[in-house]
């Protein structure tokens, strides 16, 4: 009773109250049904290391949660009571990263294992924006208070590979057999907190195929504006993890159903709206999607290329309207393009200057002549190729034009040469052949300059 009062209390004079202990629970991994052979060696051996030395450390979060799904994690986080500096310290090959929170990189082999302190109850203290947004915490705590700072429950799971059990604190098994996501503590808070927790719940529900518990999807709508308050950078790092991560489709549908699409790619918003654009986007995330369970190499600029490239067209044609000709036109629509989506999301140059190229050599997808096997030569021909073919099963470009140029590309020289000697228009039967210019002098030797030489090289096989 006397519990009951002072909580009370506390609430009407706006103190907090205090937090339960949430009740620990430990299971067997063979119970849960866990295979060792999944665990990577090197993020055992840093929790073997870290133990040793008389610290506690445990494999944590969404690898854990893999595990449980008998999923193969593709990379594995480790948590310990160890400070930054005392873990930097065991590994030869480590180094402390970031600001709003400090980390530890170890590096084996070609693996990095993310090591992070178990952090403490949030600090109300903590500076923050005006929306709420954590700008820094560093705050260190125990195993416990750790589980709660963490965002979702299944990712709250810890496995230690040494006693092979898994600790729970907030029922993230209860709900991994559920297949339920559900974000930890007040949905709105901590959505303020950290708002790319929004874009988080959503890809992890589409590529889990999970639910979202109702607070946690509910709150989402109200908040979506505070996605625009993140920094550029971070949001282009999460945004490439949702459109990388070999469930785009079903991903890019969610945001839309949850109204997170409108802000993130703005160019994007209207490009959904245009029924040719959509099957373009939806075709280039398919493709992407399809590569990534294959286990083929992808970029981030291919790929938003692809989802800016109607924006590009629009503006392409409006400036051809005014009295441009086609190719300046067409490169004013990229600079205005990437200019207005680097306001929201910090796309780096590498990859600008990448999608450039592409969008840049689609004219000559258009132009069948000679100079195509030269074009083929090009170092980002195949990427550029390969966004032609999506343009043409979308119904954006000539299916015949597809068609020429699959056979071109796939083809060997004498194929090449062939596809495009049918292009020529046929002699009149009996006619005299038409006599060749001679060059002049200094313009190099005579004849036909296409046939022979490095015209005859095969496209690159490299992929986008």
């Amino acid at each position: 009773m006397i519990k009951k009062f002072i909580e009370k209390v506390e609430q009407v004079f706006g103190r907090k109250t205090r937090t339960r202990k949430p009740a620990l629970k430990i299971s067997s991994s063979a119970e849960l049904g866990i295979k060792p052979d999944l665990v990577s060696h090197h993020a055992v051996r840093v929790t073997q290391v870290l133990q040793e030395a008389g610290f506690k450390a445990f494999v944590v979060g969404g690898a854990v949660r893999d595990l449980l799904l008998g999923i193969a994690p593709k990379d594995f986080d480790v948590a310990t009571d160890a400070t930054p500096e005392q873990t930097e310290r065991l590994f030869r090959r480590s180094r402390i990263i970031g600001r709003r929170f400090r980390i530890v990189h170890v590096m084996m082999g070609r693996e990095t294992i993310e090591v992070t302190t178990f952090r403490g109850a949030s600090d109300e203290a903590a500076p923050k924006d005006e929306h709420g947004r954590v700008l820094t915490d560093n705050t260190f705590g125990d195993m416990e208070s750790d589980a709660i700072r963490r965002d979702f429950t299944v990712n709250a799971l810890y496995y230690d590979p040494q006693t092979q059990t898994v600790h729970d604190y907030v029922g993230g098994l209860k709900d991994v057999q559920a297949k339920t996501l559900r974000l930890i503590g007040d949905p709105e808070t901590r959505y303020r907190e950290d708002p790319v927790r929004m874009l988080r719940a959503v890809r992890f529900a589409a590529k889990l195929q999970f639910a979202l518990e109702k607070k946690t999807a509910e709150a989402i709508g109200p908040l979506s504006d505070l996605i625009l308050n993140v920094p550029p950078a971070r949001l282009f790092d999460e945004i490439q993890k949702l459109l990388l991560s070999g469930h785009a489709v079903p991903t890019l549908k969610r945001l839309r159903a949850e109204g997170l699409h409108a802000g993130l790619l703005p160019l994007l918003d209207v490009v959904l709206d245009d029924p040719m654009g959509e099957r373009f986007v939806f075709a280039a995330l398919a493709n992407t999607d399809d590569r990534v369970r294959r286990g083929r190499p992808v970029t981030p600029s291919f790929l938003f290329a692809a989802l800016l490239w109607h924006q590009v067209l629009v503006k392409a044609r409006a400036y051809e309207a005014q009295g441009e000709h086609a190719y300046p036109a067409l490169n004013l629509a990229m600079n205005d393009v990437l200019d207005q989506q680097c306001d929201s999301l910090a796309i780096p140059r590498r990859y600008t200057a990448d999608m450039r190229e592409i969008w840049n050599m689609q004219p000559r997808f258009e132009r069948r002549s000679k100079q195509s096997i030269k074009f083929a030569e090009h170092p980002r021909f195949r990427a550029a190729f390969d966004f032609f073919l999506l343009r043409a099963e979308s119904g954006e470009a000539e299916a015949e034009l597809g068609t020429w140029w699959a056979e071109f590309a796939a083809g060997d020289a004498d194929v090449r040469h062939s596809l495009v000697d049918s292009l020529a228009p046929a002699r009149k039967e009996g006619g005299p052949a038409k006599k060749r210019r001679r060059r002049k002098p200094g313009g190099g030797s005579g004849g036909d300059s296409s046939s022979g030489g490095a015209g005859t090289a095969p496209a690159d096989a490299a992929t986008h």
